[in-house]
């Protein structure tokens, strides 16, 4: 135990010192300062399990002190010196937390007693606290097992409706609020699964309860609530997107993601789970090891690419109509061709091979090299008539995307 003094009188420093048989008892003094003030940066840099502090003392006394002490350091043990006259302080003390209460003048006996007395508290504390911590652990990790269970109950071959009703309210029961008017299921397959599954288990905890992630043998699978149809779909799409990114930036190099039907009854979560795990058993056959893929189906359709297809054509069509608007963004172009933003996202990257704001761009350069190689428009006009506001930026933007500035390109291909 590591024990901090604290007092005014150098004669009771030297004294405390000097007679008490430190080397021979299971305490180290770390440390001695002469009034509260210079006390308190000392005792958070040794960090003393026990301080003995007198009461009165210029600056800051063993009150002030006993008050910093059990507001910021309230695991610290603290012994009281004080004179015959001074009850009204030790009354004081003791409503502050103060362990022990010492008369002056003190012996060496009389300190190891009340140290042995403060130091049997701590250590029980301590006991208490592990005990209370751990018990908090296993219960936790109990909880968390049993979640994992009712989850991956939904995803059975096994589950009955009344299997899938009943291991929601067993949940509702645990504070997880897992009822909604529609569900969807995203199953997700991806390499370093060890790696993987705490990303899924994150964005779950990050979700606000809209979102609940399972582990699978081969990755995760994620339960995703909506309160309308929209908003499942645009949820499961940034759920989707999100895990993709996340997983990527945690080292998974083969990522199969499939997104289910959206269903209303808890009984069909395993309708909309066989969905997903289809599709993410197509991209297998497929072998697109790459795959920031998702399969996404209508509403009891079956995937149509060429109807996405058709759809990104029409969004294509839209932007190159429109990409010189300055102000042209990703929900224009979703709203234009009825989808919702992150389905859309999702879809075009998927279909096109390039963001929405990379082929945005790519649309917008083209554009610009056209007209630096067939006019003499100036750069800062050119930039304007593409869709860029800023000259500066355009030229930024041109040169990190072609390798060279405007006017070194015109140059080039006058």
């Amino acid at each position: 135990m590591k024990v901090f003094l604290v007092d005014d009188e150098i004669v009771v420093r030297e004294g405390i010192r000097e007679s008490f048989p430190w080397d021979d008892s299971p305490y180290t003094l770390v440390g001695e300062a002469p009034d509260g003030e210079m006390a308190i940066p000392m005792i958070r840099d040794t960090n003393p399990d026990i301080v003995i502090t007198d009461i009165k003392m210029p600056f800051m006394d063993g009150i002030e002190l006993c008050r910093l002490l059990r507001s910021q350091l309230p695991w610290i043990g603290i012994i009281v010196l004080s004179g015959y006259d001074e009850f009204e302080y030790a009354r004081q003390c003791i409503q502050l937390g103060v362990r022990e209460y010492l008369l002056k003048p003190i012996n060496a006996e009389d300190l190891r007693q009340a140290l042995d007395k403060v130091s049997g508290l701590l250590k029980e504390e301590r006991r208490t606290r592990e005990h209370a911590e751990s018990l908090r652990a296993r219960t936790e990790s109990d909880t968390r097992f049993l979640r994992e269970k009712l989850l991956g109950s939904l995803f059975s071959e096994d589950a009955m409706e009344e299997d899938a009703v009943s291991a929601l309210e067993q949940l509702r029961t645990m504070g997880y609020s897992v009822h909604a008017p529609y569900y969807v299921v995203i199953d997700a397959a991806f390499s370093s699964v060890d790696k993987g599954q705490p990303v899924s288990e994150d964005l779950a905890l990050s979700s606000s309860g809209s979102i609940f992630a399972t582990k699978s043998r081969t990755g995760s699978r994620i339960l995703v609530l909506g309160d309308t149809v929209a908003d499942a779909e645009e949820r499961v799409y940034a759920t989707a997107t999100s895990l993709a990114q996340e997983l990527e930036r945690a080292g998974c190099e083969t990522i199969r993601i499939g997104i289910g039907d959206i269903v209303e009854k808890p009984g069909d979560i395993f309708k909309s789970f066989k969905a997903a795990r289809h599709i993410r058993h197509i991209l297998v056959e497929k072998e697109d090891a790459k795959a920031l893929i998702f399969g996404t189906r209508e509403m009891g359709d079956a995937p149509s690419d060429k109807k996405s297809s058709a759809v990104i054509s029409e969004a294509k069509l839209y932007m190159s109509k429109n990409f010189t608007d300055s102000n042209l963004m990703l929900q224009d172009v979703a709203k234009a061709v009825n989808m919702s933003n992150s389905r859309f996202s999702t879809v075009f990257s998927q279909q096109n091979g390039q963001t929405f704001t990379e082929y945005l761009i790519s649309l917008r350069l083209n554009k610009a090299k056209e007209l630096l190689r067939t006019t003499d428009k100036r750069s800062s006009q050119i930039a304007f008539d593409v869709g860029y506001n800023d000259a500066h930026y355009f030229s930024y933007i041109f040169k990190k995307n072609v390798g060279m500035t405007p006017s070194e390109y015109r140059a080039q291909n006058s």
